[in-house]
């Protein structure tokens, strides 16, 4: 194979191709079937060409018809007044247009024929026609349910391109809402830890540490003073309470020395001031 034939081969395969991809089997069943019923229309045509050159020449025949007749009275007329030339002239041309007509009548029966194998014909394509335009509608049918079906399925399945779009833009969606989360998240563990305050102060480490110490030392020069504090209280409450002892031993042992000179009470007259008391009370 030249290159000149591959080159034709290939080209012609890839407008092939191209052709496959761009027809639409709906459309093209339409136009079959149009180019059915036009090929139909044109034997109908035919049929009705051919009829009317029949009715010509049956009409040609029976004006020679007519001739004959006209013929065959010349002549009966010229034998009655025995003028024998002009019957045979008669004669001549009545046997002349019964030639013609004989003629006529050949070419008409073959038109006739042709009429017949037309009409035949004409019948046996309008069959097909109708025939092709049931399955057509069938095919139609078949084809746009099966064109349906696939597009829902690849609605659903994700294959198809408007859905194969949608998921990408929601999985860029996704991917944005979790790196704004992730920045979020960041941002506030580096507020919680001080980093921001850090970035926005003068000081350095060192002197971030010092600070810290000097803070501890304060913690515990105050934890030191209330525990002095806390002491010297303890101390006091305890000399305090060491001092009141012997004054209640001394008040205890003077009751007691004192209670045998306690002189007695009757229980009538502790009764009468409680009495006493309870009226005040109420």
């Amino acid at each position: 194979m030249g290159v000149l034939s591959r080159a034709s081969y290939v080209v012609k395969s890839k407008i092939n191709a191209l052709l496959n991809r761009s027809e639409d089997p709906s459309e093209t069943l339409d136009y079959s079937y149009e180019k059915m019923r036009d090929e139909l229309q044109d034997v109908k045509e035919g049929i009705a060409d051919l009829t009317t050159q029949k009715k010509r020449l049956e009409i040609q025949k029976r004006r020679l018809e007519k001739n004959v007749e006209k013929h065959n009275e010349q002549a009966r007329e010229a034998v009655r007044q025995d003028r024998d030339g002009l019957a045979r002239e008669a004669l001549e041309k009545k046997k002349a247009k019964m030639t013609q007509i004989e003629d006529l009548d050949g070419q008409i029966a073959d038109l006739q024929q042709t009429q017949d194998q037309l009409v035949e014909k004409k019948d046996d394509l309008q069959s097909r026609v109708e025939e092709f335009r049931t399955k057509k509608e069938t095919m139609k049918a078949r084809y746009e349910a099966a064109e349906a079906s696939t597009r829902v399925s690849e609605a659903m399945s994700g294959a198809g391109d408007e859905m194969g779009d949608t998921a990408r833009a929601i999985e860029r969606a996704e991917s944005r809402t979790e790196e704004m989360e992730a920045r979020s998240e960041a941002m506030d563990e580096l507020r919680n830890t001080g980093a921001f305050d850090d970035a926005l102060s003068d000081e350095d480490q060192i002197d971030r540490e010092l600070s810290e110490g000097r803070s501890d030392r304060e913690v515990e020069a105050e934890l030191e003073t209330l525990k002095t504090e806390m002491g010297g209280d303890s101390e006091t409450n305890a000399m305090a309470e060491a001092e009141a002892e012997p004054e209640v031993e001394s008040e205890s042992d003077s009751e007691s020395e004192s209670g045998s000179e306690i002189p007695d009470v009757s229980d009538e007259a502790v009764d009468a001031e409680l009495e006493e008391l309870r009226e005040e009370e109420s």
